[in-house]
């Protein structure tokens, strides 16, 4: 590691003791970064406001606002800008709760010598490399994902919650709204192999008896429907994200689809799935073999 690599980072030490303040501002400007101070935790959120530092090394014991609550107002007020903290003896709990509050490191303050410069040198690089992700992906025009599904079990909820991240991670969608794409992607994907590959017949539930599920376990396991896939395409744009889910089976009348604007429809067995994906996706459309689903979701444009 070169200690100079990044000698612009500003460092804010914080610090109620003017003597270690010193100390640990040493170390910070030993290591090729710019040091400058705060006494208190008020004075450093009042820093942090006005001189706009990298990173933020406390100290935990401190009267007022202490390190812990610090961190907290931290994470809550500036979350880009990362805390180490600065440990003692006895300031073990206190550590371990500002850790999970939010501090991105810590060092012991009898080894601030030994390992401050690497621990600002790790949480620095962490930082810049979260800056890059975020840079790149507003560069980003699109993305194309492609998977291949079978029958095995568990992918579904693995492909979903793989398809929700890139959702999140491309600001596409609020947190509120991934459950009900989540769910329109899961009905999607169930009834690609469920009616679409392994073509059973949505009124086997209606008596309630398990036959459903039954036949489904031996078509699993049964060819020719054992063999087919599920094909889902993910394109994420700056301003959509479209999702197309073909199956291998022999398709269906998709004039017979039910209208989701009918509340009837939500008490039938059969056709819940394609209610919900309509209610859900701002898009719908269906190829005219009907063993293929297209849809849209578009983020709201009152939700920055």
């Amino acid at each position: 590691m070169d200690p100079h690599e990044n000698p612009t980072a500003k460092i804010l030490v914080v610090d109620d003791s003017a003597m270690d303040r010193k100390v640990a501002g040493g170390f910070v400007t030993e290591a090729g970064f710019e040091a400058f101070y705060a006494e208190s935790g008020q004075d450093a959120l009042d820093h942090v406001e006005r001189d706009a530092p990298d990173i933020v090394l406390t100290d935990l014991r401190m009267p007022g606002m202490d390190g812990l609550q610090l961190v907290t107002e931290m994470r809550a007020s500036h979350p880009d800008v990362p805390v180490i903290l600065m440990t003692a003896h006895g300031s073990e709990e206190t550590a371990v709760a500002a850790l999970r509050a939010g501090a991105a490191n810590y060092v012991p303050k009898t080894e601030l010598w030994r390992d401050l410069a690497q621990a600002i040198q790790v949480v620095h690089d962490a930082m810049l490399a979260a800056r890059g992700r975020a840079q790149v992906r507003d560069l980003l025009q699109e993305q194309s994902l492609h998977y291949v599904v079978g029958c095995e079990r568990g992918t579904t909820r693995a492909l979903v919650g793989h398809l929700q991240e890139a959702l999140r991670q491309g600001h596409l969608c609020e947190e509120t709204d991934l459950i009900r794409v989540g769910t329109a992607l899961t009905e999607a994907l169930a009834n690609a192999r469920d009616h679409g590959n392994l073509e059973l017949d949505s009124t086997l539930r209606a008596p309630g008896d398990g036959s459903y599920s039954r036949l489904r376990l031996e078509r699993m396991a049964q060819a020719p429907y054992c063999e087919r896939r599920v094909h889902v395409h993910a394109l994420l744009t700056a301003t959509e994200a479209t999702f197309t889910v073909r199956d291998e089976g022999r398709g269906f009348d998709v004039t017979q689809l039910p209208d989701p604007r009918d509340p009837a429809n939500l008490l039938k067995p059969s056709g819940r799935g394609i209610v919900l994906i309509r209610t859900f996706m701002d898009e719908v459309t269906f190829n005219e073999q009907g063993n293929e689903i297209r849809m849209v979701m578009r983020p709201d444009p009152d939700s920055d």
